[in-house]
């Protein structure tokens, strides 16, 4: 954190945010180990809990402190507008990228369709629908592609898309669902707007799990 701070600061002018290379540089790191990433060194091995899904959602929920319930009421109807065009224009994205990677079937356009709303709809949709772990791999990748887009991207286009009230949090939120990305990106952005985003953020998710298996699949049935 510390390095990736002054990288931003004295190399980069702080375009790009130091918690945005903390992050490239974690998920760089994961790769040195086969199962649990760094965790495999018996050095870092505590890493398999610090760094663990555990303590991410404890984070993510501990946010919720902060929130104003009056705030989040106010963007109601524009949150569940986001939240569904975030997931159909997602989806319906990943299922262009799939095609364009040679796939046909439904059940694999699907799973990587799902894994562009996030990197736990895509193995949700994936395990449901039976595809082969090649396929699940792809739709994860997808996921963690657009987590890293959207934590170096938004504190760059914050300004320029008036990303700073909980209002806009809760509609971006909604549109870009990704909670590890939205977090993070709205962390080095303004950390006040964390809570908001991740609200919307989190249903995006559970919202995904619901369609993708199931009225998206289908229609992809229905269409080849």
């Amino acid at each position: 954190m510390w390095l990736s701070y002054q990288i931003s600061h004295r190399l980069l002018n702080n375009k790009i945010p130091g918690v945005a290379l903390a992050v490239i540089v974690g998920l760089g790191l994961a790769f040195l180990g086969e199962k649990k990433g760094i965790a495999d060194l018996p050095l870092f091995s505590g890493m398999a809990l610090f760094g663990g899904a555990m303590l991410r959602d404890f984070s993510v929920v501990a946010t919720a402190m902060g929130a104003d319930i009056e705030k989040i009421k106010s963007a109601g109807i524009a949150g569940l507008i986001s939240l569904v065009v975030g997931v159909f224009f997602s989806f319906l994205l990943g299922v262009i990228i799939a095609f364009a990677m040679g796939y046909t079937d439904p059940e694999s356009l699907a799973t990587i369709g799902a894994g562009a709303c996030t990197y736990i709809v895509g193995p949700v949709t994936g395990t449901a629908l039976g595809v082969s772990s090649e396929v699940i791999a792809i739709s994860i990748a997808t996921g963690v592609v657009k987590t890293i887009v959207a934590t170096v991207g938004t504190p760059l286009l914050a300004k320029s898309i008036s990303l700073n009230n909980p209002h806009a949090a809760i509609v971006f939120g909604g549109l870009v669902g990704t909670t590890s990305g939205v977090t993070a990106g709205l962390a080095a952005t303004d950390p006040k707007l964390v809570p908001y985003g991740a609200l919307t953020a989190t249903f995006y998710t559970g919202l995904g799990c619901l369609l993708c298996p199931s009225l998206f699949y289908f229609v992809l049935r229905f269409l080849f």
